[in-house]
This record gives C-alpha cells, structure tokens and sequence, in this order.
C-alpha cells in the first residue's frame, strides 16, 4: 500500500498593505468594515492552524494616526506572532523619526506586534530583517534560552537571511511614467545577500525567483489585503505560505465577496473643476484609474526631481 506522504507544513505567512481603516473607500458598495476583519481572520485562523509568524511588509494602516476604536479592534483581531515594519502610510509625513507618533508603535508598546529593525519606507537594506536559523528565528531561540546576549547562532545550510522592505517594484512595463524604481528582478540581483524578500507598497501581487550559485533567490509582494480602488474589481486578495527547507511559496487565497468594487464614481471625475483636473493630469503625467493623491505626489516628485526638504513640507501640509 502507497502511503500519501505527510503534507508540509509552512513557516511563516507573508502579507502585506492590510491599509485598515475605519471609513469606507468610495469603490465599495458593500459593508467594507466587516469585510476588511473578515481577511484578517481569515489569516488569524491560518496562523492557529500552522502555528508559525506572520511577516508583514508595511501600511498595517491607511493613515499613521488611526482612531483608538480602530486600534482597540485591531488589538484584538491581530493574529499572534506578527512581525511588521513601518510603510510610507503607517508615519506622519512619510518620516521614519516620527514614528514614536503612530499608532503602530502603540502596538509595539502594547506587545500586540513585534517592529522590526530594518527595512522601513525610506530606508536602504543593510542588514538583514530577520535570521532563519533552521525552523525559527534568531530572536525566538533567544527567548527559549530566556535571552542570553552571549549566546550565539553559527550559520548552517538551513539558514536563510530574510529581508522585509517597504518600496515600491514591479514586474513587466514601467507601473507610470518617468519610474525609477527597480523591478523585482532587478532588486533580486542587487542584494544577492538575501535569500528571501518580502516587499511592500505596490497592491498587485506577485512573486520572483532564480537560482545563483546554486541557491534560490525569491522576492514576494503579497499585495493588498483587501480592494480599496476601482481598478482592483478583478484583484485577488491573498498570503503566501512560506516553506524554509525549500526557500518556495504558494499563494492562499482569501474569500471575498464579488460584484462589490463599482467605478460609478468614476463617471462623476469630468464634473469636477478644470483646474483641479489639470493638476492632476500636471501630477500623474497622465489620468490612472486607482491612483490617490497621495501617491500622485510622490510620483510628481519622483518625476520632477523635487528635493527632499520640499518634500518635506508638503508632506507636512497633507498630514
């Protein structure tokens, strides 16, 4: 008799850009507040069911200051194990030094997440987010050996160097013009250090992956967790289940309610005023269904070479 081999169990879930927030994004027809919790729950039960971490690659929420009734259910709905880092809309002005501000670092003082160190919006890799020594990391074998600073983790072929980035990448054409930001594959070959990359800010899903010097290299983007802009009708929210002996992931995919994104709210865009419209038009280079303000900015800065002290003050001026 053939016995089915035992199905493997993953070690880590990767996700990212849950953008919770406590209004209604102007695409959605339906009740989007039970919605956004029922994906979180979804991906609570996950982590219950395979005990393991969940990594997360930034914008846990949609402003850096949400309201205490949305981070008192966030405290509660958060699945366990949750390691995260800072996304461009989880601080005030885009600003890694006032994230003492934000509501992520209540949860990091409430221990309801863990914040790691490297590698927030702005920042450029160095050392890696986190340590795959064998089945765990780096920090929770220290917990179990109640955290001696003295002991040490020699690397073995089982480790993996794992970073967690919030910037933006793409896979095919240029996302709009004047792009200067690197592809997948590009940032794949740019940090060969890394053998696992879990990326952040761009909503589309997607994965990378090739073999140098005969070790497997992966970048994942999980996407958005739940459709917040008309030109997401046809996204499927999901997470990727990790598997460490291989360095390999398979999508989950997350149940959703369809027929629930409208674009009428599109129709009522050429009624607006002329002028507004040309500066947008003036921002985004050319009208991008989905495209808020926020990143119309960045885009024109990007574009136009703006400095970074003008930035600045924009961003302050927006909030």
């Amino acid at each position: 008799m053939i016995r089915n081999k035992k199905p493997k169990t993953p070690s880590a879930i990767l996700t990212g850009d849950w953008h919770l927030r406590e209004d209604t994004p102007v695409c959605r027809t339906d009740d989007f507040w039970a919605a956004q919790w029922d994906k979180v729950d979804q991906i609570k039960q996950l982590q219950r069911k395979y005990d393991c971490s969940v990594y997360h690659s930034g914008d846990l929420f949609n402003h850096w200051k949400p309201s205490p009734y949305l981070l008192n259910i966030t405290m509660q709905k958060l699945p366990a194990n949750f390691r995260t880092i800072y996304g461009n809309h989880d601080l005030p002005q885009h600003n890694i030094a006032l994230s003492k501000k934000c509501g992520i670092d209540v949860l990091k003082r409430a221990k309801r997440v863990e914040v790691l160190d490297q590698c927030h919006w702005g920042d450029t890799p160095g050392v890696p987010s986190l340590i795959w020594y064998g089945e765990k990391t780096e920090a929770e074998l220290r917990i179990e050996n109640e955290y001696h600073p003295e002991f040490e983790y020699f690397p073995n072929e089982n480790d993996h160097h794992i970073l967690i980035w919030h910037v933006m990448t793409y896979q095919g054409k240029s996302p709009w013009p004047g792009c200067t930001d690197l592809t997948a594959e590009e940032i794949l070959l740019k940090y060969l250090e890394f053998d696992l990359i879990i990326t952040g800010h761009n909503h589309k899903s997607f994965t990378e992956s090739f073999t140098a010097d005969g070790k497997p290299h992966l970048l994942v983007n999980p996407g958005s967790l739940t459709r917040q802009a008309a030109d997401q009708a046809d996204h499927r929210p999901c997470v990727y289940l990790w598997y460490a002996d291989t360095n390999t992931v398979k999508p989950y995919y997350l149940e959703i309610n369809k027929g629930v994104v409208s674009r009428e709210h599109l129709d009522r865009i050429t009624a607006r005023d002329e002028r507004i419209e040309a500066f947008v038009q003036r921002l985004s280079g050319e009208m991008e269904i989905g495209v808020n303000f926020e990143e119309s900015l960045q885009r024109f800065a990007q574009k136009n070479k703006v400095r970074k002290s003008v930035m600045e003050i924009v961003w302050r001026a927006v909030g």
